[in-house]
């Protein structure tokens, strides 16, 4: 019998998520990744294959951005302003499998706060 780890449950229900959650030229895609140490997003217009803007804790210029709620939030923030930069005001949320919660919740709602809407 062989065992699954937690890696491969997320990817399992990253891949199911990603067949339903599209990103077009008006309604690109939001998309979040949580390494150990730094938060990244995207948008992204899956039909050009193009990222339109991004921000990552590593943009921040290393004033202790870290990939905790504090970090999600402050990236949630910036990538609102980078999207109403590049006139996107509207996105769809791909949470990368991670449960709505806790990190992705905080980037989520800091997003919206800022004026992204989804």
């Amino acid at each position: 019998m062989s065992t699954i780890n937690r890696k491969e449950i997320r990817q399992r229900v990253h891949k199911r998520i990603r067949r339903k959650v599209i990103g077009t030229a008006a309604r690109p895609r939001l998309a979040v990744h949580f390494s150990n140490q730094h938060v990244y997003v995207q948008i992204v217009d899956d039909a050009a294959g193009r990222t339109l803007c991004s921000a990552s804790t590593l943009d921040k210029g290393g004033d202790k951005a870290q990939a905790n709620c504090e970090g999600a939030r402050n990236i949630g923030v910036l990538i609102a302003e980078r999207a109403k930069a590049a006139n996107i005001s509207a996105v769809v949320f791909d949470r990368g499998g991670h449960l709505y919660h806790g990190k992705v919740k905080a980037l989520a709602d800091s997003a919206r706060e800022a004026g992204l809407q989804f």
